[in-house]
């Protein structure tokens, strides 16, 4: 049966293979694959993706070997995280120093891309996949402030990462926030004596 590129499937678990690594475990510990849906979530079947042409810069190394170890949100407190660029990279990285904070963008390679409604606490509420910080995506882009710690040639330390081990880097752009004006003021900001 051919099915519309465009349809939904609306709480119907996918029963394809996991790949290695996949397997997570909902908030009651049961086993599930990247594959299964929560109670109410959406899916809906994608085309194959265009190639957007990325170029992945390196490789991120943290602590973190499955989903279940990963932090939901990284802490600038958290553990230091490796960010290995190609070595064809390195120089990029100069200057990175004078930095306290970075964004790191990377690639959620072992993320499923098509859940519409998501139920992140697996307690039946659902929200749009645009409303979440999820790793569900379409187009799965991490995204993290972090924490300049050291540079050790193509090797930048971090903390403040949420991602598994060996995550694709996608780029690396220092905290601008030194140089945005602050915002004005507005009356709601501001508590009344």
């Amino acid at each position: 049966m051919d099915r519309d590129p465009g349809e939904e499937q609306v709480a119907r678990p996918l029963r394809r293979r996991a790949k290695p690594g996949q397997l997570i475990a909902d908030r009651e510990g049961r086993a599930m694959d990247d594959t299964d849906l929560r109670p109410g979530e959406r899916a809906i079947e994608l085309d194959p993706p265009d190639d957007a042409r990325l170029r992945f810069i390196g490789r991120i190394r943290t602590p973190f070997a499955s989903r279940a170890d990963c932090p939901r949100q990284g802490r600038h407190d958290g553990p230091d995280c490796v960010l290995e660029l190609d070595p064809v990279w390195g120089g990029a990285l100069d200057g990175i120093e004078r930095f306290d904070f970075a964004d790191v963008l990377y690639w959620l390679d072992r993320s499923r891309r098509d859940l519409v409604q998501q139920s992140p606490k697996s307690d039946g509420a659902l929200r749009g996949t645009f409303a979440l910080r999820s790793p569900v995506r379409p187009n799965p882009i991490g995204l993290s402030r972090v924490r300049v710690v050291r540079r050790d040639g193509p090797r930048l330390v971090v903390r403040g990462l949420d991602c598994l081990d060996g995550t694709p880097l996608l780029d690396i752009k220092p905290d601008a926030c030194s140089y945005s004006p602050e915002a004005p003021r507005k009356a709601a900001d501001v508590a009344e004596s």
